[in-house]
């Protein structure tokens, strides 16, 4: 009977696991976009002149901090996926705004 309960826990954890990958992964592609947006946005003034290859540059630097903060929550394993899950579940019940990734990424000035 041991046996069951501990293969019926292991099934739960493997669905629960499954389950926040599919959530962290939808999240991450999400966020992956909006970052992507900045970018794009850059290429655009840069080739209207609004912006110069320098602070183009200091968009692609951006870019790279906050898609990195993006992966490190989002993680890359079963534990860490159920981790950034219970976050995302946790902002939303509470009505929080998730976090701005681009804007953690800024530079301090």
């Amino acid at each position: 009977m041991a046996e069951d309960s501990d293969g019926d826990r292991r099934t739960a954890e493997k669905a629960e696991r499954h389950a926040a990958r599919e959530l962290v992964n939808r999240y991450h592609r999400t966020e992956l976009r909006k970052l992507l947006d900045h970018v794009r946005e850059g290429f655009t003034r840069l080739d209207s002149g609004e912006m110069d290859e320098f602070e183009f540059d200091d968009l692609i630097h951006q870019y790279k901090k906050a898609a990195a903060k993006l992966w490190s929550f989002c993680g890359s394993s079963g534990n860490q996926w159920v981790q950034a899950a219970n976050a995302l579940r946790r902002l939303e019940d509470l009505g929080e705004p998730i976090r701005d990734w681009w804007e953690e990424a800024a530079p301090r000035r």
